[in-house]
């Protein structure tokens, strides 16, 4: 038997439609997803939202292993001169270097930079471990934080330091290394998929908006409620410009000296503010179920009463011994209506009530959280529905989430048309002649910015409307976090 609970609005939590930056910033602290430090940008990752970060983490590192990349950990910090090396690299990320100029209360003379990532450090390190053909590939990453002294800041999307992955890969050819580049957005584009239910819009960037130092990079974007684009990770060709830089060079299969062919990718905590908006509602989280901390919680029900607390450890025993991450709440200082609020704004997909007339009919009360529907399960067929419960939700989740990507595309011809587009919101997608010209062109009337070309280049006019000129590329334009 099926129902709908009824949605009571939490009224701890700003409506989505009053105030969407506010309601993000509600449920990032209500749902105890992270706390704001003594220090602008720099944020306490909670430990539930920690455990999302977790989950994510799990999920790469069991592809990136199967690929044959291992992790490793180098240093905080990058001696200014080491940076200074790549030219390009060095300009890109100035700006935002966070400098350490002081050590035990002395001058330092190189002055140490708090890595805003990590490629130099990685290029000296290969410089020393590569030089023969059988040395490669070098398939490296690393888990970290990283420091760049953004003036604007909001949690997970853009901090101070923020928590990512990032990729730092040598290969002997070209073709290898630009292989290793997209295979890693297919990884990328797989965990939006299969695990946050989020699509993700893939491509190249623009030459304006690739990585500084990268002779091409690729993006996922992830489209939000409020019409913004998210760009939720990034893998970037290099060729051979950050080695010859540094040095690093092999003796190939026909005895010449090379310069190994580089790549980098990464993506960050950004995804979970991508999942809080992404799969959210008025009344907090909602989170699929395979990337939830907690996927079932179980609440019992007049649990004063004889034999209700050992029934639900018992539920909660059968759900564990499953596999489920499943967790029970037995506090007896919060009423039942409390919890149901309190994990509703925590996103637990399922929550499972048991009372002693649930107990004595042999029944689960199960309420699904994305939806509000109440079932009533026989309690020998819990563990399979719940399983069934998580792949149903998961796809209807992601289903939505795409449904909604698909309706905010929409072809402009004309500049009257792109900012018709642009009030809807979403992805406005444009045939482009390809100067900068007209990108910066665009940015400047519009505040949207080029998100990626797609790889479907399907061409849906010969006319860029910017300046009217010969246009050949399909470009996704937006405004964006």
């Amino acid at each position: 038997m099926a129902q709908k609970d009824n949605q009571i609005k939490n009224e701890a939590i700003t409506r989505q439609e009053d105030d969407f930056a506010q309601w993000y910033t509600d449920v990032c602290r209500k749902a105890e997803l992270m706390d704001y430090s003594s220090v602008k940008g720099f944020i306490i990752y909670r430990p539930y939202g920690y455990a999302i970060w977790e989950e994510i983490q799990n999920y790469l590192n069991k592809k990136f292993k199967e690929t044959g990349h291992e992790n490793v950990y180098m240093p905080l910090v990058i001696p200014e001169s080491l940076l200074q090396k790549e030219k390009d690299h060095v300009e890109g990320f100035a700006p935002e270097c966070l400098v350490a100029t002081l050590g035990g209360g002395e001058k330092i003379e190189d002055p140490l930079i708090i890595r805003p990532t990590s490629e130099t450090l990685f290029c000296e390190h290969y410089a020393k471990i590569i030089s023969s053909y059988r040395d490669l590939p070098k398939l490296y990453n690393q888990w970290c934080s990283v420091v760049r002294w953004e003036k604007t800041t909001r949690p997970f999307l853009r901090g101070a330091e923020f928590l990512w992955q990032e990729g730092h890969t040598m290969h002997e050819t070209e073709e290898e290394a630009r292989t290793e580049t997209l295979k890693m957005l297919e990884i990328y584009s797989d965990l939006g998929r299969d695990l946050l239910a989020i699509p993700f819009t893939k491509g190249r960037k623009t030459d304006k908006e690739k990585f500084a130092g990268a002779l091409e990079t690729y993006a996922i974007e992830a489209l939000m409620p409020d019409g913004k684009a998210l760009q939720s990770g990034t893998t970037h060709y290099f060729g051979t410009g950050f080695a010859e830089a540094f040095g690093i060079k092999f003796q190939g299969r026909d005895g010449k000296v090379y310069h190994p062919h580089q790549t980098s990718w990464g993506v960050s905590t950004r995804l979970l503010g991508a999942i809080i908006m992404v799969h959210g509602d008025d009344n907090g989280l909602s989170l699929p179920p395979y990337v939830a901390p907690i996927q079932a919680i179980v609440i019992p029900i007049a649990q004063q009463k004889l034999g209700v607390i050992p029934a639900a450890r018992e539920l909660e025993k059968m759900l564990k011994d499953a596999g489920v991450r499943v967790k029970i709440d037995e506090s007896s200082d919060r009423t039942p209506g409390w919890k149901f609020s309190e994990y509703e704004m925590k996103g637990v997909p399922l929550r499972l009530e048991l009372g002693p007339r649930d107990i004595e009919n042999g029944v689960v009360t199960i309420v699904v959280r994305h939806e509000g529907r109440k079932l009533t399960v026989k309690k020998e067929e819990i563990v399979e529905t719940v399983k069934h419960l998580f792949e149903e939700i998961h796809q209807e989740m992601y289903q939505k989430a795409y449904a909604y990507l698909l309706n905010h595309i929409t072809e402009a011809r004309t500049m009257e048309e792109f900012n018709k587009a642009l009030e809807k919101g979403g992805y406005v997608k444009m045939m482009w002649c390809g100067s900068r010209e007209c990108e910066d062109k665009i940015k400047e009337l519009t505040s949207a910015t080029a998100r990626c070309l797609p790889f479907n280049q399907m061409p849906m006019g010969d006319t860029c409307p910017v300046c009217g000129k010969k246009a050949k590329k399909v470009v996704l334009f937006a405004k964006a976090y």
